[in-house]
């Protein structure tokens, strides 16, 4: 089990949805984590990482900002692995270039440049998303499969105003090229919608989308998502470090549904639970297409169903006192 012994390694952003399971992972390996918050006084950001196995030993929270130069540089120091999961993911947005393209892509250079300052970092696991590879103008149908080649558009992104897909997108881009410049090795992990269990205490974007389901919606989203589980994503991103052999781009999809698929599924788990009969317009439903599994594969993800996922986010959405029923 501890294969992280005696190592050093970095998360950004750990108070968040997929960040808080990589230190849990992480810790249960037996590495040391530094662990990057905006705020280690605020319990709400740090309580449920302290109370982690392994947290009163091998934890360190430490304070930094995403847009402020260099705030990583003693953070990263003496670490061999730096995850980057730091960035903002949330769609009622302003501001899109302040609340958004900023923090995503001038934070993504200001860690990574504080890891070219340290030659002890071996890799660098940069969190990216499924939303910096579909978004490209080619037609998503049953029959076509998206793989690690597919970029998305960002004039796309950015005409249809998809600010959180144009912020990954950017981000994404500016680290491959800063990392081809630097020499440095990395690996991206491109997840879609991330559902299962929560450790933080607040609610996350994407379990948000399950909750409201389930808490009177009268209609679902004529849209189609990959989805995929938390810990299989925190899985894959330590495997990604782990395993030599691993390089450039991760799609982490267990499979693509409509949201009136997601509906049926929890109808068929919570049969007494009052879930939306109809979709929330009339044109033809968003069609699903496949994603690759093979070079997840490869980093020995087996990928937790859709179904399991689900029932998972819900028990987990009731315990943390989201929804009772």
């Amino acid at each position: 089990m501890s294969t992280g012994a005696g190592k050093i390694v970095c998360v950004t952003g750990a108070s968040g949805y997929i960040a808080s399971w990589i230190v849990k992972l992480l810790l249960s390996r037996g590495y040391t984590v530094k662990a990057s918050v905006r705020d280690p006084n605020d319990p709400k950001k740090t309580q449920h990482l302290r109370a982690l196995s392994g947290a009163q030993e091998r934890l360190e929270l430490v304070k930094a900002n995403l847009l402020e130069e260099g705030s990583f540089d003693s953070i990263v120091e003496g670490c061999e692995g730096v995850f980057h999961t730091a960035s903002p993911f949330y769609h009622d947005v302003k501001d899109p270039q302040a609340e958004l393209l900023d923090p995503a892509v001038k934070g993504t250079l200001n860690v990574l440049g504080s890891c070219a300052k340290h030659p002890s970092i071996k890799r660098v696991v940069l969190t990216s998303s499924t939303a910096a590879v579909v978004f490209n103008g080619k037609p998503r149908t049953p029959d076509v499969v998206v793989d690690e080649t597919w970029f998305s558009d960002p004039e796309l992104c950015r005409e249809s105003k998809l600010w959180y897909m144009l912020s990954k997108t950017l981000a994404e881009d500016a680290a491959w090229k800063f990392a081809k410049e630097k020499g440095m090795d990395m690996v991206a992990i491109n997840p879609s919608m991330v559902i299962g269990p929560l450790l933080q205490p607040t609610l996350n974007t994407s379990a948000a989308a399950i909750l409201s389901l389930i808490k009177g919606a009268q209609t679902f989203s004529n849209a189609s998502f990959g989805w995929v589980n938390v810990k299989d994503v925190a899985n894959a991103h330590i495997q990604a470090f782990e395993l030599s052999s691993a390089s450039g781009r991760y799609c982490l999809v267990e499979r693509v549904a409509h949201h009136s698929e997601v509906v049926k599924i929890l109808r068929e788990l919570y049969p007494d639970l009052q879930l939306p009969e109809k979709c929330a317009d009339d044109k033809p439903y968003a069609p699903i297409y496949q994603v690759s599994k093979e070079k997840a594969k490869s980093l020995g993800i087996e990928f937790i169903t859709l179904e399991a996922s689900i029932k998972e986010t819900v028990e987990s959405l009731k315990e943390k006192g989201f929804v009772s029923f």
